[in-house]
């Protein structure tokens, strides 16, 4: 017990590492942060779904824009898809159409087939 604990102390832990510890802690999600900026879950959604369906030059466009005639909700998904489609990836789209329609249902075929018949034998005795 006692040569644990001294290599607990001799470990890099956070009293040596104090740069490790994660003060702010997790980063908030992206609907949660919109939603503390007023959006609600019905905005959210359909600015997903009207993103999904802009060309690049629209989506770049709208991420590039400085002027303020765009929602942070739309630079931000515009950003992302802009992102996600420089690294071929349907990681983003797939999370924002799942976010607005949500997953389908996943079924598991689970039959079991054998050339033997299955006996059950029941010994009801009181």
């Amino acid at each position: 017990m006692a040569d644990r604990l001294d290599n607990l102390k001799k470990a890099s832990g956070f009293d040596k590492n104090p740069q490790n510890i994660n003060t702010q802690g997790r980063p908030k999600k992206i609907v949660t942060q919109l939603k503390e900026l007023g959006y609600s879950k019905d905005d959210i959604n359909q600015t997903y779904m009207n993103m999904c369906a802009m060309n690049r030059q629209e989506l770049e466009g709208i991420d590039k824009d400085k002027t303020g005639q765009y929602t942070i909700i739309e630079q931000i998904i515009a950003g992302s898809l802009v992102k996600s489609h420089d690294k071929n990836s349907l990681y983003n789209l797939e999370a924002l159409v799942t976010r607005v329609h949500g997953k389908p249902k996943e079924t598991v075929d689970n039959n079991i087939k054998t050339d033997e018949p299955i006996t059950i034998t029941l010994n009801l005795k009181q």
